[in-house]
């Protein structure tokens, strides 16, 4: 079995947000070899608010607080979560313009991975942090999962000394967050298990290596490359596409 790129993504299993979209995102555990190409990218961009960015902690305050209430609203989604894709969107304008990347693409991963942060009735906090840590499942060899051995630095998100696991609400492996680890809210700690840290570092997978995700192929390679599963891929492209949608 070959576990995705980001090491577990996609482990945790959402309910459907749509009509045709899979409602367990494990349904594809073994890589894919054909990248999904779409048509469109389903893109849409947040609001930023207009104040000075020098005002701002690492973004924060950027996002429009008006806009944010009125998406999450519409979407559905908590407005913590909101405002943590839109954030990272709107540093990553301003450091990696050319990528595209459109909070609603963030959206999509985090209602797959973990429902942003609210699978298994928990809540999101206003901190960013759900009510209770989110793990994917022991990755100990045991059927479709890969045996990937805890080090001393992995165990320290997810307290288990033998088997490393996905963490977070959106399932980052230890390893890959080592190497992404981001700091979106300011307040001086990369933290998977936060969904502003989390998203921001997402994104910055997604636009990795001169990614263009306003394009239906270059949304669908950067979507791939983050969890090598066409049915996880297509999971994201439904979810991503109706909050683009509810959002217009």
């Amino acid at each position: 079995m070959t576990v995705a790129v980001m090491g577990g993504i996609g482990m945790l299993a959402a309910p459907a947000l749509v009509a045709g979209a899979a409602s367990d995102t494990s349904v594809d555990p073994v890589a894919s070899t054909v990248t999904p190409v779409y048509e469109t990218a389903p893109v849409a961009y947040a609001s930023a608010a207009s104040v000075p960015r020098a005002t701002t902690v690492a973004g924060r305050g950027d996002v429009d607080p008006a806009w944010s209430r009125d998406a999450a609203a519409r979407a559905g989604i908590p407005e913590v979560a909101v405002r943590a894709y839109a954030r990272a969107e709107l540093i990553l304008r301003g450091t990696d313009p050319s990528c595209g990347l459109g909070w609603t693409t963030l959206a999509g991963l985090g209602y797959v991975e973990s429902q942003h942060g609210t699978i298994g009735g928990r809540a999101l906090l206003p901190d960013g942090h759900s009510s209770t840590p989110i793990l994917g499942p022991a990755l100990d060899g045991s059927g479709d999962f890969a045996a990937i051995p805890a080090s001393p630095t992995s165990t320290q998100w997810h307290n288990d000394p033998q088997w490393d696991h996905a963490v977070g609400p959106m399932q980052f492996m230890p390893s890959t967050w080592a190497r992404w680890t981001s700091d979106a809210d300011g307040d001086g700690i990369g933290d998977p298990n936060d969904i502003d840290d989390a998203a921001y570092a997402a994104g910055r997978y997604l636009c990795a290596d001169g990614r263009d995700l306003t394009s239906g192929s270059g949304w669908g390679a950067a979507v791939f490359s983050y969890n090598h599963s066409a049915a996880y891929v297509d999971q994201v492209y439904a979810a991503a596409s109706a909050y683009s949608q509810r959002t217009k």
